[in-house]
C-alpha cells in the first residue's frame, strides 16, 4: 500500500470517529434535555405516586396510582424543593380543608405523605368519641351502608369492625371509616393550629398516623393536591401469609379524588 493510500484511509479513518463522536455527543445532548425536562415537569406540574398504605381508606386503596397537582397552591421554580423550602413564581395559595394533599412527613422529609387538610392556620381541631370538632363544630358524617366498600378494600383490612361515614370536609364529599372495636384513639384533646401549618387526618381514621400522633405539616413540606387515579394495582405482600391476593382495579381508573 503506498504512503499516498494509507493516509487516505487514515483520513477517512478520522472523519468516521469524528463523525461518530458527534453523533454520540448529540444524543447525549438529547438525552439529557429529554430527562431534565421530564424532572422539571415532574417537579412544577404534575407527579405520579402509588399509595402504599391504607391510611387513605376508602378514598384510596392500597396499590391505588395517583396524579398531584404540584402547582395547585403555586407555580414553583422547577427544583426549589429538592434541597430546600420552595420558592414560588405565583401565588402561593393556601389549601382548602378537605383537600387530600401529598406532602414531606415533617419527622423525616425524604418519605411522602398523604393525608386529608381538616385543620387550617387558626382552626382549633378536637376528637370527642370519634367525631372530629373543627372550631368546636362536628364535622357533617352520615351514617352509611359499607358492603360494597368491603368488597372492594384490601384484605388485611376486612377483618375489623369497621363504620362508615358519608362526610363532608369544607366543600369535599367523601367517605371515612372507624374500627367499632378500636377504643384507644377515640378522644383528642382541643388543639389550635399554628399560623403556616395544617392539621392532617387519614380517612381510615383508626389505621392513620397523622397529625393526631406526630403534629402539624408546614405549608413548605406540601408538595402538592391528588387529584386523580391513573391505575390501581396491588400485589399480596411477600409476607402476607396467603391473606391477600393480586388486585386488579379497572374501574377505578380515572377517578377523581375527593
Amino acid at each position: 500500500m503506498s504512503d499516498d493510500q494509507l493516509e487516505k484511509q487514515l483520513s477517512e479513518g478520522e472523519t468516521k470517529d469524528l463523525s461518530s463522536s458527534k453523533k454520540f455527543i448529540k444524543e447525549f445532548k438529547s438525552i439529557i434535555i429529554i430527562v431534565v425536562s421530564v424532572l422539571a415537569f415532574r417537579s412544577t406540574f404534575f407527579e405520579p405516586f402509588k399509595i402504599p398504605s391504607g391510611s387513605m381508606i376508602p378514598t384510596l386503596l392500597i396499590g391505588d396510582f395517583i396524579l398531584v397537582n404540584k402547582f395547585a397552591y403555586g407555580f414553583k421554580v422547577p427544583f426549589s424543593d429538592w434541597f430546600s423550602d420552595p420558592t414560588y413564581i405565583t401565588g402561593p395559595q393556601t389549601p382548602e380543608r378537605g383537600d387530600v394533599i401529598v406532602f414531606k412527613y415533617p419527622k423525616n422529609p425524604d418519605l411522602n405523605y398523604i393525608k386529608r387538610v381538616v385543620g387550617l392556620p387558626g382552626d382549633t381541631i378536637q376528637v370527642i368519641d370519634k367525631v372530629v370538632y373543627v372550631n368546636d363544630q362536628p364535622i357533617t358524617a352520615k351514617p352509611m351502608d359499607g358492603s360494597e366498600i368491603m368488597e372492594d378494600m384490601d384484605d388485611k383490612f376486612k377483618r375489623f369492625n369497621f363504620k362508615f361515614f358519608e362526610t363532608a370536609t369544607g366543600e369535599h364529599n367523601h367517605v371515612t371509616q372507624v374500627d367499632e372495636d378500636n377504643i384507644y384513639i377515640a378522644n383528642f384533646n382541643k388543639i389550635l393550629v399554628p399560623q403556616g401549618k395544617y392539621f392532617v387526618m387519614g380517612d381510615n381514621r383508626d389505621f392513620s398516623a397523622d397529625s393526631r400522633i406526630w403534629g402539624f405539616v408546614p405549608f413548605e413540606n406540601i408538595k402538592g393536591e391528588a387529584i386523580l387515579i391513573w391505575f390501581s394495582l396491588s400485589f399480596p405482600w411477600p409476607w402476607s401469609n396467603g391473606d391477600e391476593t393480586f388486585k386488579f382495579r379497572p374501574w377505578r381508573i380515572g377517578s377523581l379524588i375527593e
